[in-house]
């Protein structure tokens, strides 16, 4: 019982210092409003907790599988609900550093007339 304590404290600390380093980034995002930075934020750690609680019951379906054939049959399509949970996750992931990677690419284009305006004062 006390690994399983330990496993999910390491866990917590993990996904606490994803979401600290998600932040980081967020906050480098100068011209992106603070609202949809939260948001980015708040879809960030519920798709890491999703993650984590489709791994966590994948786990401990895997381990109860070892019982044959028949642990497999009754398992499986629960297994794949699991599997496509996590990818799903996965995909939001993916899809928010897509957006923040064109935030930046927005912020750091150069205006011509801002840099005009900035020369003469």
């Amino acid at each position: 019982m006390s690994e399983n304590i330990e496993k999910g404290l390491d866990s917590l600390s993990k996904t606490n210092k994803k979401i600290e380093d998600f932040s980081e980034i967020l906050d480098s995002l100068t011209s992106t409003e603070d609202k949809k930075k939260l948001l980015w934020k708040e879809i960030y750690e519920n798709a890491l907790t999703d993650r984590e609680n489709a791994n966590m019951l994948f786990d401990d379906a895997w381990s109860n599988m070892a019982e044959g054939t028949t642990g497999h049959a009754t398992l499986g399509p629960v297994m794949t609900k699991y599997l496509e949970r996590m990818c799903k996750s996965n995909e939001q992931i993916l899809r928010l550093a897509e957006l923040i990677a064109k935030a930046e690419e927005e912020s750091a284009k150069i205006d011509p007339d801002d840099i005009f305006s900035e020369i003469n004062g």
